[in-house]
């Protein structure tokens, strides 16, 4: 039985990345792209699908990447796409990148955003799959000073300890994070904006890190297992009383996804 194991971890293997062209002008980019996402979704769960236009000087028409979880669905899709219409008259030309990946890439996996972690589980577990539960959530810090001017300058700490649980494989996990933000404090308003923004990233952070541990693995009759990773830093239960400071980021450093919109792509292929 064939065996495909998913990570939460940004993909950026070429053996998951197909290119599409060939693509005829007769729809909308936005066309285009829903037709794409039904047929290629239908193979797993995509980490990214694109559409661009073709360079002003080849032919009219359009090109796209889709990027999977899994490189085996890759394959999969590769082989029943390539050379078919799908949704026009002509047929496509599928791929497989060849692209060189930059060894700091290669050696060194970025996790999923919150949203990517979210939409892969909820993919592929369903959405009562798994459950999420804070343990603690805390106020580290709350320094104030008065600044040249009559400002106040305000630094704000909060720290997160969160498990993570999977009912139907009987699988937990924990994970915490701390965040931080230094500015200047123009009233009640601003405080409360910052404080907000703090409690939410320094959850989504803990989760993201909590699900970095697991791994979902795929059986070839579709059905999903789920393993936790154990790693020499993990947080056992017995171990997480008063523990905290884990994957500190400053508000300022966060970015609400790692999309590579703006990659410029090598379009080579195998």
């Amino acid at each position: 039985m064939d065996v495909d194991i998913l990570e939460f971890q940004v993909p950026v293997e070429n053996n998951k990345t197909l290119f599409v062209w060939d693509i005829h002008p007769n729809h909308t980019e936005a066309q285009i792209y829903d037709r794409l996402y039904s047929v290629f979704s239908s193979f797993g769960p995509l980490y990214l699908l694109k559409v661009l236009p073709n360079a002003a000087l080849g032919p009219p028409g359009f090109y796209a990447i889709i990027k999977f979880y899994s490189a085996a669905q890759a394959s999969k899709a590769l082989q029943q796409t390539d050379g078919r219409s799908l949704f026009q008259s002509s047929p496509l030309k599928v791929r497989l990148s060849s692209k060189q990946t930059p060894h700091f890439l290669s050696d060194s996996r970025r996790p999923l955003s919150h949203t990517r972690c979210l939409e892969l589980a909820n993919h592929c577990l369903g959405f009562n799959g798994w459950t999420s539960d804070i343990i603690t959530l805390r106020e580290l810090t709350n320094e104030e000073e008065e600044e040249e001017g009559g400002g106040r300058w305000r630094r704000l700490r909060f720290g997160c300890l969160l498990q993570l649980s999977f009912p139907h494989h009987r699988q937990t996990t924990r994970a915490a994070a701390v965040v931080e933000d230094s500015f200047t404090c123009t009233g009640p308003g601003a405080l409360l904006q910052t404080r907000c923004k703090l409690v939410k990233l320094v959850r989504e952070k803990a989760l993201v890190q909590a699900f970095t541990t697991v791994l979902l693995i795929v059986l070839g009759d579709g059905k999903v297992m789920v393993e936790v990773k154990q790693t020499s830093d993990q947080l056992l239960p017995e171990q997480t009383e008063g523990v905290l400071q884990v994957n500190e980021v400053t508000w300022s450093e966060f970015a609400p996804d790692e999309d590579e919109d703006d990659e410029e792509w090598d379009l080579t292929v195998s």
